[in-house]
This record gives C-alpha cells, sequence and structure tokens, in this order.
C-alpha cells in the first residue's frame, strides 16, 4: 500500500468513526412535560390527585403534611407516575396539609 492510499484509509476510517460516535451519542428527542396540570385535594375525605390534559411524559401529585407531634416533622406522600390525560390519585393522612402539587417528567 503506498502512503497515498494508506492516509486514504486512515482518513476514511477516522470519518466512519466519527459518524458512527455522532449517531450513537445522539439520544431520542426530548420529551415535552405534560402541561394543563391541576391538583385537587379534600383534606376531609382524604384524597388528592393530580390531572395533566396534555403534553408528553409523566405527572403524579405530590402533598407535603406536617404531624401534629412536632418531633416527627413532615409527612411526604406520593401519588403514582401517570401519562398525560390520566389522574394520579392517592391518600393522605389526617395531619395538617402544607402543600400539594403535580410534578413532572
Amino acid at each position: 500500500m503506498t502512503t497515498r492510499n494508506t492516509k486514504r484509509a486512515v482518513s476514511a476510517s477516522v470519518t466512519a468513526l466519527l459518524a458512527a460516535a455522532l449517531v450513537a451519542g445522539t439520544g431520542p428527542g426530548a420529551a415535552a412535560v405534560p402541561t394543563g396540570c391541576t391538583v385537587q385535594y379534600s383534606a376531609a375525605e382524604r384524597w388528592a390527585s393530580s390531572f395533566c390534559a396534555s403534553g408528553t411524559g409523566e405527572h403524579r401529585v405530590r402533598v407535603l403534611q406536617r404531624h401534629f407531634l412536632p418531633e416527627v416533622g413532615l409527612i411526604p406522600i406520593i401519588g403514582p407516575w401517570q401519562s398525560a390525560g390520566v389522574v394520579s390519585y392517592t391518600t393522605i393522612s389526617a395531619h395538617t396539609i402544607v402543600n400539594v402539587w403535580a410534578e413532572t417528567r
């Protein structure tokens, strides 16, 4: 093999390797998080839910409650991950509600 042919072969190999690395490094397109999310809850009936009307990805209801014994502290309660258009629902305790929100991914 001549020097010129060797350089071409090396150049072609490097080009192929770089192209393969570029394709392998390209992940799937980013998924849009759910949108149009709302939360509802009833302290009296002890439940909380989140609903996201559109988008892709998933959401779940998150509730933070304060235990009536100060030394116990905060109680995190988390509903199951659900797709947009499906309700994430969880039961909650009788403790004071600090915050309720929809977590998305």
